[in-house]
């Protein structure tokens, strides 16, 4: 049976990918330092279990999450409340996500953008985030490339904590411009083992179909980085695998 999406991935998240967590941190802080001074208020889009949503309220930031798995926006509450900072959590799919009011940053972090259904959901991502951004606003993301794709996804991959096992392994459709995955789950259950599995779809662009959305939203200043010289020897990331961007909305 192949359960639907983050359901357990969202139960187990924190387990299996705690090590991802500090490299992307330091990132953040890296490439937005100047920023995160100025912003009073972000939004964490696709926000997971609220590891970066929680980390930017304690920055002083009035914080909004958003996600479209109610399991993950309900742990997003719980690690607020158990962090004492207020965090509002919205469940919205990031296509069509709306704000109670503008904010001065928008983040969305761990390849979540590559989860969108289709390769056109880009441009309805990227003018959600521009209608969600006060003027001049900043759009912090990163993303998984078709290197990454078509050279690491057919592998098989391995996550063992105890009472818990998972194995990865997927592949790539070039005609869809699609990474797969199907995450087979073993989890104790008392004496015995419960297995279950979870499918995992990504679609790919390249930086110039990326800045191309960016600026049709109306997003004028647009960086991008390599992110394998930022995490060189703590993930095996080749470079052109991954790419972090930073995007301006137009003042």
């Amino acid at each position: 049976m192949v359960d639907s999406p983050y359901n357990l991935l969202a139960v187990y998240y924190d387990r299996l990918f705690e090590p991802t967590r500090a490299p992307m941190g330091r990132i953040r802080r890296q490439l937005l330092a100047d920023i995160m001074k100025r912003a009073g208020s972000a939004c964490d889009l696709a926000c997971g279990t609220g590891t970066t949503a929680v980390e930017l309220a304690r920055r002083g930031m009035r914080v909004h999450a958003v996600d479209a798995s109610p399991q993950m926006c309900r742990l997003a509450r719980q690690k607020a409340r158990e962090a004492a900072v207020r965090v509002r959590v919205l469940h919205a799919d990031m296509r069509s996500f709306r704000l109670p009011e503008a904010v001065d940053l928008v983040t969305c972090e761990f390849d979540a953008l590559n989860h969108v259904p289709r390769k056109s959901d880009l441009n309805r991502v990227a003018r959600s985030v521009a209608r969600a951004l006060r003027p001049g606003g900043w759009f912090f993301f990163d993303v998984n490339n078709q290197p990454a794709f078509q050279k690491v996804w057919p592998g098989t991959w391995w996550h063992e904590r105890p009472g818990l096992v998972m194995v990865m392994h997927g592949g790539y459709d070039r005609r869809r411009q699609k990474g797969w995955t199907i995450a087979e789950w073993f989890i104790r259950k008392g004496k015995s083992w419960q297995r279950t599995s979870e499918r995992v779809e990504e679609v790919a662009w390249t930086p110039g179909e990326m800045r191309q959305s960016l600026r049709r939203a109306g997003f004028r200043t647009i960086r991008h980085w390599d992110e394998a010289p930022f995490v060189r020897g703590e993930w095996p990331i080749s470079p052109g695998f991954r790419s972090i961007y930073l995007a301006q909305k137009a003042r």
